[in-house]
């Protein structure tokens, strides 16, 4: 056989290897990683190297170094779990380098960390006065985090007690076209709500939509194949259908919504003579 054949068919089996252990060991993004998770990935790539392109080299050598190394990461992994003694001695542990507004010197130097690194630090969480800085930590994979001091915290609604609206996290309810309506109705709205809104942006149907995401307040974010579209005028006579149909779809989610019958029955009936209305005026406002 071919050594290029051999590298080729040693080149796959590498990959799907370390793909199935990488999947094993559990996912972490690289800011997250600590030091020795940081050396472990180079094993494990400079392993994986040997037994793709090793040919001189027996193919379950490399297999047998890589399991070594995943069983023992995992079994450091599960002990940093279930004990704080030895994830100190495995991973380390933070380290405060700033206490009560004054730089900690001896844990710089204990973590052999240079004055314009901890300033580098501090930039990059937006702080460029020491004087602003009540507290610094160096966390185990490097970062450092700041507490500010109070009086250089940013005001919140909170701090002046002023009442807020709750926020749930925004929604996806168009993708490439493609409403998804469970997800639509999950939230109490309909499509042809959603239909008036798209309108109202520039969209003339659904299919127009790359992607749509709706809030807690029920504004919607509308993306649209071509851009241009967007920032076209929406012409009145279009825009007016589609503000009829969202009334006519917001009288409905009134209807849902309450438990009154008189209130229920009135919303129904409003939403039938308004659906009436836009049969008749239809035909003139289409382009």
């Amino acid at each position: 056989m071919p050594e290029y054949v051999l590298v080729m068919i040693r080149s796959i089996f590498a990959f799907f290897i370390l793909l199935l252990l990488a999947r094993i060991l559990g996912k972490k993004q690289i800011a997250q990683l600590t030091f020795f998770d940081y050396i472990t990935g180079i094993t494990f790539g400079n392993i994986a190297a040997d037994l793709a392109i090793s040919t001189d080299m027996s193919l379950f050598n490399p297999i047998i170094g890589l399991l070594i190394f995943t069983v023992f990461t995992l079994l450091m992994a599960y002990g940093s779990l279930k004990s704080l003694k030895f994830r100190n001695i495995v991973e380390g542990g933070p380290k405060i380098l700033i206490r009560n507004g004054s730089i900690l010197e001896k844990n710089l130097f204990k973590v052999r960390l240079t004055f314009d690194e901890l300033m580098m630090g501090l930039r990059e969480k937006n702080v460029f006065k020491l004087a602003d800085v009540e507290t610094a930590v160096l966390e185990t994979n490097g970062k450092i985090s700041v507490m500010k001091k109070t009086e250089y915290n940013p005001l919140t609604p909170k701090d002046i007690g002023m009442p807020v609206e709750s926020e749930h996290t925004p929604s996806l309810i168009i993708i490439d076209g493609y409403v998804l309506t469970k997800r639509l109705q999950y939230l109490g709205y309909s499509e042809e709500w959603l239909l008036g809104e798209v309108m109202m942006q520039g969209a003339k149907e659904f299919k127009d939509v790359y992607l749509a995401q709706i809030d807690s307040k029920g504004n919607v974010y509308i993306d649209l194949f071509d851009d241009k579209e967007k920032t076209q005028q929406i012409k009145q006579k279009p825009l007016l259908a589609a503000q009829l149909r969202k009334t006519q779809a917001d009288l409905e989610s009134f209807a849902l919504q309450t438990n009154d019958q008189v209130a229920k029955q009135m919303y129904y009936n409003q939403s039938k003579e308004l659906q009436a209305l836009i049969a008749k005026v239809n035909p003139y406002l289409k382009e």
